[in-house]
């Protein structure tokens, strides 16, 4: 159902070049970015409460190519069962073209994403060693927003992963958290037929086009999905605003310009051109940027009730995280879980 290797193909061929810059510039960023990401760990546990290995997950500084990889990786791990299943159900000609257009249109689609993420903690791939995630800090993508913030480029690259080795810890201390993502996901797609895989693709070749018309996450329907979505939505919501909570609770201790770069990076989160708008109708991410902002203001009502202590509560089971509509009402969430 997916051509993988075209993927990576079309993906590494549409990506876009990063900053100019040298080969003594870029050798610098990243070791730079590898430093950020170690000084980063003693505050970001210090701050959380959370007790995580610093050497369980590798951090990566990687270019656009090297993330687009990543990305296929991780999706290809996730969707092998369920692409399994739907194959049996095909037959071989619809099987070579849809895939080849299903693989294309991925990986434009990741091609045009891969120019505007700063830093991903992804838990769904396992190393060698069993490594149960990795950090992966977009080192062009990091340079180019500095530049256009007119920021300092280390308090910028410090900060930013402050936020990523938040979701580091929050994975690393709860290692029964992966699990449960994954169970989403898989259970989603478990409600996922082939005819949905071809309106996917249709919706992203739409897209690409300028013909948008529905996000990704409309084309689901069923009240199973529904379910499903309002779950993944919690969840994210609570690791998204526990993240910017984290950085900015860390930021003024660490980072001496976070005012600056705070202000900056908001403003820039908040204006988007033309094809920003169409990333964000096809990819859902209107609905990210309110996770952000949800996500925050649950955390930090619900650590000014409890304390940190109380509100690290959260991470005990999957029966401890917020729903939707307790991030929406903290309250509900003190009511049913908070000593």
């Amino acid at each position: 159902m997916i051509d993988w290797r075209l993927a990576r193909a079309t993906g590494a061929k549409l990506s876009r070049p990063g900053p100019d810059v040298s080969p003594a510039e870029a050798s610098e960023i990243v070791e730079e970015l590898r430093v950020a990401s170690l000084r980063a760990q003693g505050p970001v546990r210090e701050f959380t409460g959370l007790s995580a290995p610093t050497d369980a997950t590798p951090v990566l500084v990687v270019d656009r190519p090297r993330w687009i990889e990543a990305n296929l990786g991780s999706f290809s791990e996730l969707l092998g069962p369920t692409l399994e299943k739907l194959d049996e159900r095909t037959n071989v000609l619809t099987r070579k073209v849809g895939g080849a257009v299903s693989g294309a249109e991925l990986g434009a689609v990741l091609a045009l994403v891969s120019s505007r993420v700063l830093g991903q903690f992804d838990p769904f791939w396992t190393g060698p060693n069993g490594e149960p995630g990795r950090l992966l800090l977009v080192a062009p993508n990091i340079v180019q927003v500095e530049r256009k913030l007119e920021v300092v480029p280390a308090d910028f690259r410090l900060w930013v992963c402050l936020h990523e080795e938040t979701h580091r810890v929050q994975f690393t201390a709860n290692p029964w958290l992966r699990d449960h993502m994954r169970s989403i996901v898989q259970d989603f797609l478990d409600q996922t037929d082939a005819d949905a895989v071809s309106r996917i693709a249709e919706q992203i070749g739409k897209a690409l086009r300028g013909e948008i018309e529905l996000s990704l996450t409309e084309l689901f329907q069923s009240d199973e999905q529904r379910a499903l979505v309002a779950r993944a939505t919690g969840v994210m919501s609570l690791l998204e605003g526990h993240a910017d909570v984290v950085m900015d609770g860390v930021g003024p201790e660490v980072v001496r310009t976070v005012a600056t770069i705070r202000r900056r990076f908001t403003q820039r989160r908040e204006s988007a051109g033309p094809l920003d708008r169409i990333l964000r109708k096809l990819l859902g991410m209107e609905g990210k940027l309110r996770q952000y902002q949800e996500g925050a203001v649950f955390v930090r009502a619900v650590v000014d009730a409890v304390g940190m202590e109380g509100f690290n509560a959260v991470w005990t089971s999957e029966e401890t995280l917020p729903t939707h509509a307790e991030v929406l009402d903290p309250s509900l969430w003190l009511a049913r879980v908070a000593p």
